[in-house]
């Protein structure tokens, strides 16, 4: 049996809330598209009747897949978050439905029976967001943004607060929850949006999970996690996608039986603690520099934590005696004997940054995600 395929303009987010409702009630399956999202591959016009929802995405590699999602997983994946938040709620649209975190936001405007509020796209500035909370009717109100649209909501909010304008500072407090993921949250930008009392709550998950199904490290809904041999973070639970459209091969890798559950194998390494997920970066982000391992994440993280570089990107460049060496990406001009120490102080020696490469901006994938791909060809070059 198979239904329909619709490919949906994703500038219009309310026409694809009424999509997805339908999709998700047996109606036509939906893959929302952006206009400059450089869409993967042409869709099948037909799928399986059991998809509801197919979202495409380049990743952080640039590998192409579309993941295909059963009307159970998106609405498994509404409750989860349900339960995780407490209450049910009005939601403010600020990220692209095209996205996996956009959609979940319609996902669980259609279970709690409300309308989300929809921040124009383009750079979020204080009165466009002022004026979306505005518009806002729910007395429990959420939110859900990646770490580059907190960090300049909290510069925003800082620099008025500082001139006696409180305006913005009390409006984002005012949500119950404000969910932030996509990509690692910078420990300072953390604490600086607890300062201005704004209640974060940072999450996990991917496309193939139906977006974040780990908050603040621990697992919502049904959701499961275990860690491979080599340290690789599977995710299990009701909110897994069927497979890759098209792609068998990629499938059968990514998604495993075992312990007789089914998991999705992420590219992730973690460790758990009292059973509390950390992400320790990619699984394939460890270089061999001198002949000693050094992964990259954890380099990373100590570089995001240092004053003005919650921007920076750490990936490997060459170099003629170690082989590969840590390679810092920014846009500020932080010195590099500072950034020695600060990682020395933490990790082993061979983790210091070998250089710094200062660009204008840095390049991002459609998701906001910076593009690793574009970086480590910089940083080779």
């Amino acid at each position: 049996m198979s239904r329909p395929l619709s490919v949906i303009d994703s500038s219009d987010p309310l026409a694809c809330l009424l999509a997805l409702r339908e999709a998700l009630g047996g109606g036509p399956a939906v893959l929302f598209r952006g206009g400059g999202a450089n869409p993967v591959s042409t869709a099948p016009l037909e799928v399986e009747k059991r998809i509801a929802l197919v979202v495409e995405t380049s990743g952080s590699t640039g590998a192409p897949k579309r993941v295909a999602l059963s009307a159970d997983a998106v609405l498994a994946s509404a409750a989860a978050a349900d339960g995780a938040l407490g209450e049910p709620g009005q939601w403010l649209l600020a990220l692209p439905v095209h996205y996996i975190a956009g959609i979940n936001v319609l996902a669980r405007s259609i279970a709690s029976g409300t309308t989300p509020v929809v921040v124009p796209p383009g750079r979020m500035d204080a009165a466009t967001v002022l004026a979306a909370i505005d518009r806002m009717t729910e007395r429990t109100r959420y939110t859900a943004l990646v770490p580059a649209q907190l960090l300049r909501l909290v510069d925003e909010a800082e620099r008025a607060s500082a001139q006696g304008d409180h305006a913005l500072q009390t409006a984002i407090g005012g949500f119950a929850r404000i969910l932030v993921g996509g990509q690692s949250t910078p420990a300072p930008l953390i604490a600086r949006a607890l300062a201005l009392g704004w209640r974060l709550t940072r999450t996990y998950g991917s496309s193939e999970t139906c977006g974040g199904v780990v908050y603040d490290g621990r697992p919502i809904g049904q959701t499961q996690i275990r860690l491979s041999a080599e340290g690789r973070i599977e995710l299990g639970g009701p909110t897994l996608a069927e497979y890759y459209l098209g792609d068998p091969a990629r499938t059968e890798r990514a998604f495993v039986e075992a312990d007789d559950q089914r998991w999705y194998r992420t590219d992730d390494a973690g460790e758990l603690v009292d059973g509390v997920l950390r992400v320790t970066g990619r699984i394939d982000d460890t270089i061999v520099t001198g002949g000693l391992k050094v992964r990259l994440g954890d380099v990373e993280r100590i570089v995001r934590e240092q004053p003005g570089l919650t921007d920076a990107v750490v990936v490997a460049g060459h170099h003629p005696e170690w082989g590969e060496v840590p390679v810092v990406v920014t846009t500020a001009r932080p010195e590099l004997a500072a950034l020695r120490r600060a990682v020395g102080a933490v990790l082993p020696p061979e983790a210091r940054p070998d250089r710094i490469i200062t660009v204008d901006a840095l390049p991002l994938l459609p998701s906001g995600k910076p593009d690793r791909l574009a970086l480590r060809r910089r940083a080779a070059g």
